[in-house]
C-alpha cells in the first residue's frame, strides 16, 4: 500500500469507515494489494495514515499471525528515513495500522513528473533508503516490497514506507492459487527460484530502485511478467546513465548470488561518503576525522518544496482537563453466580471505584473514591439545590432512564452514528447478528448506545466504549449545539436481561481512556503513578534473545511455581501452574515485566492469592537485579490473568508496581 502522490486527500468512498481505532477518517490517501490507506486525524489533531487490510486477507488466520508478529517487530525499528508505526490492531475484525502522515510524491510520480534524480539529490536518495533498510534489517525485519511506490519524496528527505508489513502479508513464495507475489522488476532472482526473501532480496530491489531513480528506467526492463522474470534471473541490468561512482555499488546490489550482494549498512556508508563529496561546499567540508552525520548530508543535498494539502480539515485543539475516575458498570457471569464488579481507571486517580450491574439500580460509591457520580453528588450535597451544569445528570443512569430516552430529532443527534464509525463491534459484515440503537435523554445530557444480537464480552465493551467516546468528542468539537456530556452502553442480549455495562463522561475523559482493571482495595500492590496496558503486554509476549532477560524470566517463573504449589506434582489440579499456562515476558519499550497466567476459570479469591505471590516474587527478582547491575532497566512489574471471551483474549490486571513501592 502507498499514499497517492503529492499526499492529496481523496474523498471517502461509500462504505469507508468514519473512524478506525482512535482516528477520525476524513478521506483516502490511496490503495493497493494489501488494503486501503485512509487519511486520519488523532484526538489532538495530528495527521496520520491509517492502513486497513483487505477483508479477504483478514479472514486468513495465518495472515493474522504473521501480521501481528511483524507489527510487533516493526515497533522496534527506528531510523531517520523511516515513517514510524504509531499504533496498530492486528486483532480487530479488519486489521489496521497507523503511521505518521508524510506529505510528498512517491518516487515513481516524482520521476514521472520531474524526470530522473541527479547530483546530490540522487546520492541523498540512495543514502537515505539504504540507511532505512539497514535499520529494518538490524531489527530482524525484511521489507519485501522495496519499490518506487513505497518511497516518499518528503520535504526533509526520502522516507521508506511499509517496512515489515509486506513480510507479514506473505510468508511464502506463492499464494494459494500459485501466483507469485510481488511486483515484477522488483523481485530478486532467488525469490523467483525458491521463494527466499531475506535482507539480500531487499538489497536487490534497492539496487533496482536507485537505478530507476537515476535513469527513469527499470534496470531489467518492462513487459510481460514472465519476460521480466527471465531477464532478472538470466540477463544483465541496464545501468546506462547511473553515475560511475554510484554504479559500482548498484552493480553489487544486483548480482544474482544473494551471498555476494552488498549489505544495507555497507551501501549506506559508501553512499554517505559519495554524498559528502557532493555536499562539501554546502556544509563547509569534512576535516580531519570529523564525520558529518548522514541525516545532515541528506538534508543539505535534498531539494523538495514544503508541501501542504488544504483538503485536510484538522479540528481545533482541545483543552486538556484533569481526568477523574469514571464509574463503569460491567458484569461477567460466572456460572450462575452474580456478576463481578469492574472499574475503568484513568490517569491521575487513586483507587478506582466499582459498581455491579447485576441489578438495575446501582449503589452510589463513596465520594472519597473519586467516582464521577460521587463527585457530583458531593458537590450537590454541599450546595443544597445547586443548579446542575449543562448536560450534567444528578445521578447514575439506570435502565429506566435508558427506556425514557428518545430517538434522534435534529442534525447533530443524527450525526452521532456516523461520528462513532463502524469499528469491529458495530461492523455489520463482521458481526451480522449484532445490532445497535442510539437514543438520547436531553434532560440528563446522556447518549445511550444499546446493542443486541449477542452478549458483549469485556473486550467488546471496551472497544465500543472508546469508539463512542472518541466519536462524541469529535462531534461536540464541530457541533456546538450538541449539548450532551455522557454516554451509556446498554447490553440487551445478556442472559439475565438488559444491563448497563459502561458509563462515561466523554467531555472530561480527554484521552478516551478505557482500560479495564480489577477493583483492588488501596495498598494491595497497585501503583497510582502508572498503569500497565495491552500494548505493553503484547510487546512482552514477543520472545527475547537477551540472555539476562531469559535467565531472570526462567528463574522468576520457577519461584512463582514453587511458592504457589509447593512440592505438589498433581498436574491435573485445577490450580496447577506450569510453563504451558503461565509466562513471564519483558516489554523493553516501557521497561515492565509482565507475568500472566491463563486461568480464566479461577474465582476472585484464587486470582488474588496467586497475584500476591506473583507480585512479591516479581518485585524481589527485579530488586535483586537492580541491586547487582547498575544498568538493569526493568524496575516495574504487572501481574494479570489472560482469559478468552468469545474467542478474544481479555486481560484482568490484578497487581502492578515497582521495586520502590512493594514490600521488603
Amino acid at each position: 500500500m502507498s499514499t497517492v502522490s503529492g499526499g492529496r486527500v481523496l474523498p471517502a468512498l461509500p462504505g469507508d469507515p468514519a473512524r478506525i481505532g482512535p482516528y477520525r477518517i476524513i478521506g483516502r490517501l490511496g490503495s493497493g494489494g494489501m488494503g486501503t490507506v485512509h487519511a486520519g486525524i488523532d484526538p489532538q489533531g495530528v495527521r496520520v495514515a491509517v492502513k486497513v487490510i483487505h477483508a479477504a486477507q483478514a479472514e486468513d488466520a495465518e495472515f493474522r499471525a504473521r501480521f501481528r508478529r511483524e507489527v510487533q517487530l516493526s515497533t522496534r525499528v527506528q531510523g531517520p528515513c523511516l515513517i514510524p508505526l504509531l499504533a496498530a490492531d492486528p486483532d480487530a475484525a479488519v486489521p489496521w495500522l497507523a503511521t505518521e502522515y508524510t506529505p510528498g510524491p512517491t518516487l515513481n510520480r516524482h520521476v514521472s513528473d520531474r524526470g530522473p534524480l541527479t547530483g546530490a539529490m540522487l546520492y541523498a536518495l540512495a543514502t537515505g533508503t539504504a540507511q532505512a533498510l539497514a535499520a529494518i534489517h538490524e531489527a530482524g525485519v525484511v521489507h519485501r516490497d522495496v519499490k518506487p511506490q513505497n518511497v516518499i519524496q518528503a520535504p526533509a528527505g526520502p522516507r521508506v514506507l511499509d517496512f515489515g508489513i509486506a513480510h507479514a502479508a506473505d510468508g511464502t513464495s506463492v499464494t494459494r492459487t500459485g501466483v507469485m507475489t510481488g511486483t515484477p522488476g522488483w523481485i530478486s532472482p532467488e525469490h523467483y527460484r525458491t521463494g527466499a526473501a531475506g535482507p539480500a532480496a531487499d538489497m536487490f530491489a534497492w539496487g533496482a530502485l536507485v537505478a530507476y531513480a537515476a535513469t527513469g528506467r527499470l534496470p531489467f526492463g518492462a513487459g510481460a511478467p514472465d519476460a521480466v522474470a527471465f531477464r532478472v534471473m538470466s540477463g544483465e541490468p541496464d545501468l546506462d546513465g547511473v553515475p560511475a561512482e554510484l554504479r559500482g555499488i548498484v552493480e553489487q546490489a544486483l548480482v544474482k548470488d544473494p551471498a555476494e550482494r552488498v549489505t544495507a549498512a555497507d551501501a549506506a556508508e559508501r553512499c554517505r561518503l559519495l554524498l559528502a563529496g557532493q555536499t562539501t561546499q554546502v556544509l563547509g567540508g569534512e576535516t580531519g576525522h570529523a564525520v558529518t552525520p548522514a541525516s545532515e548530508l541528506i538534508t543539505a543535498g535534498w531539494d523538495m518544496p514544503t508541501l501542504d494539502d488544504p483538503t485536510w480539515h484538522v479540528p481545533p485543539a482541545r483543552s486538556r482537563k484533569r481526568l477523574y475516575a469514571l464509574t463503569v458498570m460491567a458484569a461477567i457471569a460466572v456460572g450462575s453466580a452474580a456478576g463481578i464488579a469492574l472499574s475503568v481507571a484513568t490517569p491521575g486517580t487513586g483507587s478506582p471505584s466499582a459498581r455491579s450491574s447485576a441489578t438495575e439500580a446501582a449503589t452510589e460509591p463513596d465520594a472519597a473514591t473519586g467516582g464521577a457520580a460521587a463527585q457530583r453528588q458531593q458537590r450537590s450535597d454541599e450546595a443544597g439545590t445547586r443548579r446542575r451544569e449543562p448536560g450534567e445528570s444528578s445521578e447514575e443512569a439506570t435502565l429506566d432512564t435508558w427506556r425514557e430516552a428518545r430517538p434522534a430529532r435534529n442534525k447533530a443527534e443524527n450525526d452521532v452514528h456516523g461520528a462513532m464509525g463502524t469499528g469491529a463491534w458495530l461492523d455489520p459484515e463482521a458481526y451480522p447478528d449484532l445490532d445497535s440503537r442510539i437514543t438520547f435523554h436531553p434532560d440528563r445530557g446522556e447518549v445511550y448506545v444499546a446493542t443486541g444480537g449477542h452478549e458483549l464480552p469485556p473486550v467488546a465493551v471496551q472497544e465500543l466504549a472508546q469508539l463512542a467516546c472518541l466519536g462524541l468528542r469529535d462531534l461536540s468539537s464541530y457541533s456546538p449545539d450538541f449539548a450532551y456530556r455522557e454516554y451509556v452502553l446498554v447490553d440487551t442480549a445478556r442472559e439475565d436481561g438488559p444491563g448497563i455495562v459502561w458509563e462515561d463522561d466523554f467531555r472530561a475523559n480527554t484521552n478516551c481512556e478505557t482500560s479495564i482493571t480489577d477493583s483492588t482495595p488501596p495498598g494491595a500492590g497497585q501503583s497510582d503513578d502508572w498503569r500497565p496496558g495491552e500494548t505493553g503486554l503484547r510487546a512482552a509476549q514477543i520472545p527475547s534473545d537477551d540472555e539476562d532477560v531469559i535467565r531472570v524470566a526462567d528463574a522468576l517463573a520457577n519461584r512463582i511455581f514453587s511458592e504457589w504449589q509447593g512440592n505438589s506434582r498433581i498436574t491435573d489440579d485445577p490450580d496447577w501452574l506450569g510453563h504451558e499456562n503461565m509466562s513471564v515476558g519483558f516489554d523493553p519499550g516501557t521497561q515492565v515485566v509482565y507475568v500472566w497466567a491463563k486461568k480464566p476459570g479461577w474465582d476472585r479469591s484464587t486470582r488474588h492469592a496467586w497475584a500476591e505471590i506473583a507480585a512479591q516474587e516479581s518485585c524481589d527478582a527485579l530488586r535483586a537485579e537492580a541491586t547487582e547491575w547498575a544498568n538493569w532497566p526493568y524496575t516495574r512489574y504487572a501481574v494479570l490473568i489472560l482469559e478468552e471471551q468469545d474467542g478474544d483474549d481479555g486481560q484482568d490486571f490484578l497487581r502492578w508496581g515497582s521495586i520502590d513501592d512493594c514490600a521488603v
